[in-house]
């Protein structure tokens, strides 16, 4: 074997090398769970952490989410929050499911009346889940928003990281993620 072909053996190793890396580091897919039990997943929920949203930038204090199942196939959202000055900032919605996809919602805030614009309605993927129920992480395709949730005020810090871990492996940033809840 030459010089030139095993400069060329040494450049084709470099870039499979490269390649190989590159899609390792490529973010897994975002993607909801397959099974989502409504009724055990509606009740009350303690954000641990989030990352920053825009209808939270007050909250400083315990974060709850409410969800009620509802006789119209829709799920009431109560989103309540304690912010610095000893306010509480509550807000309610309604959530949809997809038929196709059980761990998917969409939840709007608007008013009733605009439900039938689009844009008010976001996503809401249930991306992980306790078997039990009694934690989930919450988060959409586009990776902008994330909660970590639990069934109890407290989480786990070998669980909190195990969550934080698999964000992201799908691709969230948590350089700004915001700790709600107490973990330990």
């Amino acid at each position: 074997m030459g010089r030139f072909d095993r400069a060329v053996m040494l450049l084709l190793g470099a870039w499979l090398s490269l390649s190989a890396a590159a899609q390792a580091a490529d973010p897994a897919e975002v993607t909801s769970v397959e099974t989502l039990n409504i009724t055990r997943y509606a009740g009350e929920w303690h954000e641990i952490a989030r990352l920053p949203m825009f209808f939270q930038r007050k909250c400083t204090g315990e974060v709850i989410a409410q969800y009620t199942l509802r006789d119209d196939d829709l799920v009431g959202v109560s989103n309540r929050c304690a912010t610095g000055d000893g306010e509480v900032l509550e807000a309610d919605g309604v959530a949809r499911r997809d038929p196709d996809h059980p761990g998917r919602l969409e939840v709007r805030f608007a008013p009733d009346w605009l439900s039938w614009l689009p844009l008010t309605w976001a996503d809401y993927w249930v991306i992980a889940l306790d078997p039990d129920y009694q934690w989930a992480m919450v988060g959409e395709p586009g990776r902008d928003y994330l909660w970590i949730l639990s069934r109890t005020p407290e989480m786990e810090r070998a669980r909190f990281e195990a969550l934080k871990a698999q964000a992201e492996a799908m691709g969230y940033d948590l350089e700004s993620l915001v700790v709600s809840g107490p973990v330990r």
